[in-house]
């Protein structure tokens, strides 16, 4: 669950996304109802309808203000084993964001406590002193993203919206969201999320554009790549220069079957972002990753995008 920044002062103003899960992802704090096609106003619209214990922890997060007020508390939404909360630092703060958010875990302890039943709170309390820890309710840390560039905040503030609708569709297309381990394909592994079966369609198409090319010559290859998918191949590529970008991008827009091959890998419980869900509901994307996960900002190095590319083209020629 950590995520730290370790050269960030975490006592200065800033505005962070924090994501808390339960102890075992137990799903503690309601249910989520609704259909996932459903909009608001609708009251088949997606929604949480919060257990007792849910609207206590609520409520505590929304008092964060009360005990300190540098911190305003932007966005909150409850689901049912994890909470998303977007937090604006608005001045120096004498202790650092963690100590606050340690104080907020307490206090829903607390909570815990009061409201689950004597032996469900007994074996929290047992398994916690076998973890050598203080939690009961909250596993141990918190993933905590900083706001760094223009656009994030709104996407943030969207996808605390969107997340009732987006586990509906998990668990309405469970195979589709789960992380697959080991996925061997054309002499590799990989870890993946989507429709596998978009490897075995019979035509596969690499998107390959180099840096070098001019916007007519991408502009040439993206109505080849087109006519292509128009035609039932399914188009791979990692998406790393501007030119498969763009083609890539068309694709997606156009609802194509895509393969997109990526440097980072998953989390047990990682899930796409944005608009890819809705393209791995409808069977219309494969993410794969050849390598582990890592929560560093790293910059893709030119050797891996010679294998990954080199990756794509083995996918799309094996039979």
């Amino acid at each position: 669950m950590q995520r730290r920044c370790v050269d960030h002062d975490y006592t200065a103003r800033r505005m962070y996304m924090i994501t808390m899960v339960t102890e075992g992802r137990k799903p503690l704090f309601g249910k989520v109802v609704g259909r996932s096609d459903a909009i608001e106003p609708s009251p088949e619209a997606p929604h949480i309808e919060l257990s007792l214990l849910g609207k206590a922890v609520e409520q505590i997060w929304q008092t964060i203000g009360s005990h300190h007020p540098e911190v305003k508390v932007v966005a909150l939404q409850m689901m049912p084993d994890h909470l998303h909360a977007v937090l604006f630092v608005k001045s120096q703060m004498e202790k650092p964001l963690g100590k606050v958010l340690l104080g907020v875990k307490q206090a829903c302890n607390q909570a815990f406590r009061e409201l689950m039943p004597v032996e469900f709170v007994a074996v929290a309390q047992q398994h916690a002193q076998q973890r050598r820890e203080n939690g009961l309710l909250f596993a141990k840390g918190f993933n905590d993203q900083i706001l760094l560039r223009d656009g994030q905040l709104e996407r943030w503030l969207n996808y605390l919206r969107d997340n009732p609708r987006r586990l509906l569709m998990k668990r309405e297309n469970v195979d589709l969201f789960r992380v697959q381990r080991g996925l061997v394909y054309a002499g590799q592994s990989f870890s993946a999320i989507g429709n596998r079966f978009l490897l075995e369609r019979p035509i596969k198409l690499q998107v390959q554009c180099s840096r070098r090319m001019t916007e007519a010559e991408i502009s040439t290859k993206l109505a080849t790549c087109m006519h292509a998918a128009r035609q039932g191949a399914v188009l791979v590529s990692p998406a790393i220069s501007l030119g498969e970008k763009a083609i890539m991008r068309s694709a997606f827009e156009e609802g194509f079957p895509l393969i997109y091959l990526q440097e980072n890998g998953f989390t047990d419980l990682a899930k796409p972002g944005g608009r890819r869900m809705e393209a791995c509901a409808k069977g219309q994307l494969l993410i794969l990753a050849p390598w582990e996960h890592h929560n560093e900002k790293k910059t893709i190095l030119r050797e891996q995008c010679l294998q990954l590319n080199e990756m794509a083209r083995a996918i799309c020629e094996a039979e």
